[in-house]
C-alpha cells in the first residue's frame, strides 16, 4: 500500500494511491485512521481498494488543489548522520561502533513539492537524500531481529544542512533545525512492497537534472534494522516516528569548489520503489526582530 498526506481546505486529511491515481479516504464510510494505517495497512489494503474502486469520481484528487504533507507527523524524528560507508570515506571519518543519532524536529519539515528555504543567515544549504524509516507500533527496547517487525515503510527523506551552522559546535542540532530545511515525502510504501530492511535500493539526488548523489541502501554501515534496535534502546517508539538512514557520497560541502543549493534550483531526491521526492528551493522570508 501506497499513501500520502496533504492539506485542502483547511483540512489535514489522507489519500490512498490506487492505479496511478490518488483518492480521498475520508470519502469512504468509517475510514481507518492513520494509526491503524501504520499498525495494519497491507491486511486492510485488500479491502480498501474494493472499497476505493467503488468511489464516485469526486474521490478523486486532483493535485492542483492540494499541497503535498509529510506522509506522518513525526512525532520524534531521529536520524543517523555518517551512516554510508561512501559517505564516510568522503568526509574522511574514522569508523564508530555504534550509531552517529541525532534529531531533527518535525517543524522543520515541508511535504513533497513545497519549498526548501535558504536561511537569511545562510549561504550553505546542503543537499542530503535518504530514506526514512516509520514505525508503525510501538515498541520498548528491541533486538535487532525484531526491529522490522515494527516497521510501518518507508518514505524519502531530503535532509537538508545549513553547514555554516552545523559545524559551529560538535553537535550537529543547530545546522539541522531551520524552518523549512528538509523535505519528506511524497508517499509512505508499506515494507510488504520493498525488500526486507530496504535493502538494495537505489538511492539518487539531482539538482535540476544533474546527478550529484548516486548510492545504494546496500551501503549503509548500520542498516535499518540495527538502526531501530539502537534508537529502541534509547527512546520508546511509538506508530508514525521516523528514522532517517543517512546519505550516500556527493553531498555539496564535500565537492570543490562546495556546491549548495542555490534559488529557484529544483532538488530531486529518488529511491527505488518509493518515487521521488522534488523539492523547489527559495529564500527564507525574513522575519522581524522583537
Amino acid at each position: 500500500m501506497r499513501w500520502s498526506r496533504y492539506w485542502q481546505d483547511g483540512k489535514d486529511a489522507i489519500g490512498i494511491w490506487l492505479d496511478g491515481d490518488l483518492l480521498r479516504l475520508d470519502a469512504l464510510d468509517l475510514p481507518p485512521g492513520l494509526d491503524l494505517l501504520l499498525a495494519d495497512g497491507p491486511a486492510l489494503a485488500p479491502d480498501l481498494y474494493r472499497h476505493l474502486r467503488r468511489l464516485p469520481g469526486d474521490a478523486l484528487l486532483n493535485p492542483q488543489e492540494f499541497s503535498f504533507l509529510p506522509p506522518v507527523p513525526g512525532r520524534k524524528i531521529l536520524c543517523a548522520g555518517l551512516n554510508y560507508h561512501s559517505h564516510a570515506l568522503e568526509t574522511a571519518m574514522p569508523s564508530v561502533d555504534f550509531p552517529n543519532l541525532f534529531i531533527r524536529f518535525s517543524d522543520t519539515l515541508v511535504g513533497h513539492g513545497q519549498a526548501l528555504q535558504i536561511p537569511p543567515v545562510s549561504t550553505q544549504l546542503d543537499y542530503e537524500g535518504e530514506l526514512a524509516v516509520v514505525i508503525g507500533k510501538a515498541a520498548g527496547p528491541l533486538a535487532p531481529e525484531n526491529a522490522l517487525d515494527h516497521v510501518a515503510g518507508y518514505t524519502i527523506f531530503n535532509d537538508a544542512s545549513v553547514r555554516d551552522f552545523q559545524f559551529r559546535g560538535s553537535q550537529w542540532t543547530l545546522g539541522k533545525n531551520f524552518p523549512a530545511t528538509g523535505g519528506c515525502g511524497p508517499a509512505l510504501v508499506t515494507a510488504d512492497e520493498l525488500p526486507r530492511g530496504a535493502h538494495g535500493l537505489f538511492l539518487q539526488t539531482e539538482i535540476d537534472g544533474v546527478l550529484l548523489q548516486d548510492g545504494n541502501t546496500a551501503d549503509m554501515i548500520f542498516d535499518v534494522a540495527a538502526l531501530v534496535s539502537a534508537v529502541s534502546i534509547v527512546t520508546p517508539l511509538a506508530a508514525g516516528d521516523m528514522i532517517v538512514t543517512g546519505t550516500p557520497a556527493g553531498v555539496g560541502f564535500t565537492r570543490q569548489p562546495p556546491r549548495f543549493l542555490r534559488p529557484g534550483e529544483i532538488c530531486t531526491v529518488r529511491i527505488e520503489g518509493l518515487g521521488a521526492l522534488i523539492n523547489p528551493v527559495a529564500p527564507a522570508l525574513r522575519s522581524r526582530a522583537g
